[in-house]
């Protein structure tokens, strides 16, 4: 990308990973810093030109093109009390070009936002200040461990979202649900809206006003009062497996969120500190080459060491 100078008029050419984006939006990814009403201002004012004319927030952007940025303010940064994210690396399953495919550890946010400084993506960035393009594809929650898609091109980003309204992707988490898992109990369809708490905390429960959500469980191994169960993703919600689970009467093992709050504890002082939730396997054709891709990411050690420590089911305690 042309360097973007803040201080002085910067003549840039759209490139094929730049093209289909809304000007307006590609303005504020590129101009960090700068207030949103200063983007839309030098928009209607016409100092951003488009081929020497004027353009309009919404049109998109087309490869070749070119594009006037004129100087600009940046906003004026306010003590926030903390320090940037810092640089960061995380266990790489996959990378090419234009995808990276990494094995998220639990405890880590996929963004900042919501009370947090920092996530996984403002970490990557930074310590890959080369690379030019890094967009997250989709979000883990906080305490979830396992495979993330991060693209490294727009390209693959725009097919990567295309492919998960589709249900192209083939996601698969293995859960440790309270209680027996019954073998019959498969397909759990229940609609799920999310809303907030008084106190702000995002949730999510199931009711006839919610959004269709599906997901695909089968049991793994049973054991002496839990099931390790392996579920599949037909629809991608917020919370959907965590929820689903609860309203079938087995939540997750260590779900703080949606959980038996009471025996978390116990189950802290048995040695599991996290919810048992982790996103294991990922089949999906390449965003760009097409080529099937098949990434896994084995149990982290913690929840294997846990799963040891149960009694199979069926065997005296």
């Amino acid at each position: 990308m042309t360097d973007i100078r803040k201080d002085s008029v910067t003549f840039h050419t759209v490139t094929e990973d730049e093209a289909g984006q809304r000007i307006d939006n590609f303005l504020l990814r590129v101009l960090k810093g700068v207030p949103k009403s200063h983007v839309y201002r030098i928009l209607r004012s016409g100092e951003v030109r488009l081929n020497k004319g004027r353009v309009d927030a919404s049109a998109r952007l087309s490869a070749g093109d070119l594009l006037r940025i004129p100087p600009v303010r940046v906003a004026e940064k306010k003590p926030l009390g903390r320090s940037p994210a810092p640089a960061a690396t995380f266990p790489v399953v996959y990378e090419d070009e234009a995808l990276l495919v990494i094995d998220k550890p639990a405890g880590v946010a996929v963004h900042g936002g919501s009370g947090v400084s920092f996530g996984v993506i403002e970490q990557l960035r930074q310590a890959h200040p080369d690379w030019r393009y890094l967009e997250l594809v989709h979000r883990l929650d906080r305490e979830t461990s396992g495979l993330l898609m991060v693209a490294k091109k727009r390209s693959a980003l725009v097919r990567l979202h295309e492919m998960m309204r589709n249900n192209v992707p083939d996601k698969r988490y293995f859960a440790l649900g309270l209680g027996h898992w019954p073998a019959d109990l498969r397909h759990v369809k229940l609609p799920l809206f999310k809303f907030s708490t008084p106190e702000g905390e995002r949730r999510v429960q199931v009711g006839p006003d919610g959004i269709a959500a599906h997901t695909v469980f089968r049991v793994v191994t049973p054991y002496q009062g839990f099931t390790l169960v392996e579920a599949q993703l037909k629809t991608g919600r917020t919370h959907q497996i965590r929820v689903h689970m609860q309203e079938s009467g087995h939540p997750i093992a260590g779900d703080e969120k949606y959980g038996d709050f009471g025996f978390n504890k116990e189950l802290a002082r048995r040695g599991l500190k996290r919810m048992f939730l982790h996103a294991t396997s990922l089949t999906l054709p390449h965003p760009l080459t097409g080529e099937r891709l098949e990434l896994k990411a084995p149990l982290p050690a913690e929840l294997s060491a846990f799963l040891a420590s149960l009694t199979p089911y069926g065997q005296d305690l």
